[in-house]
């Protein structure tokens, strides 16, 4: 029965068991949190990599394989992301201006995912590029919301730390008058 119950006694691991409950752990460790997973930015980012890597295929499917680099990149560079979020890498690595580099990848990904939906739709008739046309449209959209998320972030980051900058230099005029 799932979910087990908490109150019955867990089954006696065989020999060799916790052997193998040691390498399933281990596993679940690269596994993102499923708080994280549930989250607004976690599910902008799991869109964004199921998306890119749906028109990464609808791409490697199509007759000529133009845009092939564009998906296969930015599903990379989303997985990337989804676990360097999931792992909290922003937070151990102070060193990379993260909302800048996530703002920049969306900024760049939804243009160029724009680009070359268009192109695919307009261009050919094969009915492989109009599906990967029609996902990268998708994929634009989820672009644009994630890359509009951030820079309201860092907008509203940056006025509370102008409205701090005014307050610190009004006193230190009182101060000094």
């Amino acid at each position: 029965m799932w979910p087990p119950d908490p109150e019955s006694e867990p089954d006696p691991e065989p020999e060799g068991g916790s052997r193998r409950g040691a390498a399933v752990s281990g596993l679940r460790a690269l596994l993102p949190a499923r708080a994280f997973l549930c989250s607004l930015k976690g599910r902008l980012l799991l869109a964004e990599s199921g998306l890119s890597f749906i028109t990464f295929i609808c791409y490697v499917v199509s007759s000529a394989s133009a845009f092939l680099t564009v998906p296969l990149l930015e599903f990379l560079l989303a997985v990337y992301f989804l676990f360097a979020d999931a792992m909290q890498l922003n937070d151990k690595w102070q060193g990379l201006c993260w909302p800048m580099m996530d703002f920049l990848r969306c900024v760049t990904a939804a243009l160029i995912y724009f680009v070359i939906s268009i192109t695919a739709v307009a261009k050919y008739s094969d009915g492989a590029y109009k599906a990967a046309g029609v996902f990268g449209f998708f994929a634009t959209i989820v672009f644009a919301i994630d890359f509009y998320l951030i820079f309201n972030e860092v907008a509203k980051f940056l006025k509370q730390g102008d409205s701090a900058n005014e307050t610190t230099v009004h006193r230190t005029e009182e101060f000094q008058l």
